[in-house]
């Protein structure tokens, strides 16, 4: 089953018999969004501009991410980026328009980043992103707030902030402290130089590390792996993990109870015990 159009306008093609979709192209859209396999699929595809991200850009990667959410067919969602970047941030030719037009960054940031971000990490699904190549500033934000990171042996993260005179947004401040420790991540932020995808392995940016040509394929088959999953119980522990660990012991523990009850009572907590027992796979379909 594959479907790809643009993000925001769900213009798709069922074939009538299957359930299967029809194929759109998504080169002429900011943010293409595919569904293969139970994995929704969401590209940056601004490659002449290294993935930088304009407001079509923001209000359609946060479309995709939405639709994502409430697609049903979708058990988990990979985020990656056309051409030779992740993304490269804020798309400055846009924002020195919008400073020069009396248009501050407070608004883009609550009504474009923030969204995106929370999206994100509040996904009820598992979210992997592969990076291909440069992810800087809101960029690599957007990569730190997705629950794994596969990185192509070109990419780099490149926490650029200071660099124009700013400090942490996108979540960075949230994200990356909880990735790497409070030190690292206070080096990353006011030195502002690239971390190389062999150095982010090393410091628990990300996951894995691959040859660019396997990049795509490895990612993929890690969302196809988790959307095979207990999706029930990979919510619970995004949970448990983003939110639960802010709270003291007592009400992280009340925290993970009353979760384990809900995936307690799911057919894939019971089918999954039976197969157990039975020395056999378990079949997880998500409730």
């Amino acid at each position: 089953m594959s479907e790809s159009d643009t993000a925001g306008t769900a213009d798709s093609r069922d074939t009538a018999g299957n359930g299967d979709s029809g194929a759109e192209s998504a080169e002429d859209t900011a943010v293409g969004y595919e569904l293969a396999d139970g994995v929704a699929t969401i590209r940056l595809n601004r490659p002449d501009a290294l993935n930088s991200l304009t407001v079509e850009t923001k209000e359609a990667l946060l479309a995709a991410i939405e639709r994502a959410k409430g697609d049903t067919r979708a058990r988990a969602v990979l985020l990656t980026g056309s051409g030779k970047a992740f993304s490269a941030g804020q798309d400055l030719r846009e924002h020195a328009e919008n400073l020069n037009e009396g248009r501050g960054l407070d608004r883009t940031v609550r009504d474009h980043y923030n969204p995106i971000i929370l999206g994100l990490v509040r996904m009820p699904k598992p979210v992997v992103a592969a990076v291909n190549g440069t992810a800087a500033g809101a960029g690599a934000s957007i990569a730190l707030a997705c629950d794994l990171r596969v990185a192509a042996e070109r990419a780099s993260f490149l926490m650029a902030f200071a660099n124009v005179g700013l400090g942490a947004d996108s979540g960075a401040s949230w994200t990356l402290p909880r990735l790497v420790g409070h030190a690292r991540a206070m080096e990353m932020l006011m030195l502002a130089e690239p971390v190389p995808a062999a150095r982010a392995l090393e410091i628990g940016l990300v996951s894995k590390v691959v040859p660019d040509a396997e990049l795509e394929d490895s990612a993929r088959e890690l969302a196809v792996r988790l959307a095979q999953g207990p999706t029930v119980a990979y919510a619970a522990i995004k949970a448990e993990l983003t939110f639960g660990s802010g709270l003291d012991l007592v009400n992280a523990l009340e925290m993970e109870a009353g979760l384990q009850d809900q995936c307690a009572e799911t057919a894939d907590h019971l089918n999954a015990t039976l197969a157990f027992l039975n020395k056999e796979q378990p079949d997880f379909e998500g409730h």
